[in-house]
């Protein structure tokens, strides 16, 4: 069931994705400064591609930025989670010890027994 949904959902986002694509074929140009400053500068970088891609270009590099910006901000969270993690694995190996190191009877019920048979 959640395969076909999800198989659904992929098929519709390739129905937008296509139609987006289809309705946005012009060309335009794409430049890395504007025109007067790029003729003053002696650069001038610019490049024809389809509005689709420049749109899809976009929404990509929006994702990418977001989900570096949230890796970056839960950076404490994934820190804090590893120490109590190193703690919880050191307080464990020592109770462990301290079980294995403890003498005479390991149940309350033989302790009371071996006191009233001293």
């Amino acid at each position: 069931m959640i395969r076909a949904l999800r198989l659904l959902f992929l098929g519709l986002l390739a129905v937008v994705l296509i139609g987006l694509a289809l309705a946005n074929r012009q060309i335009v140009t794409l430049r890395v400064l504007p025109l007067e400053a790029g003729s003053f500068l002696g650069w001038d970088w610019a490049v024809q591609v389809p509005l689709f891609l420049v749109i899809l270009a976009g929404v990509l590099l929006g994702l990418l930025i977001g989900f570096v910006w949230e890796w970056a901000r839960e950076s404490r969270l994934r820190r804090n989670a590893r120490q109590s993690d190193r703690k919880a694995r050191k307080l464990e190996a020592e109770v462990q010890t301290l079980r294995h190191d403890k003498t005479g009877p390991k149940d309350d019920v033989l302790a009371l027994l071996e006191q009233s048979s001293r």
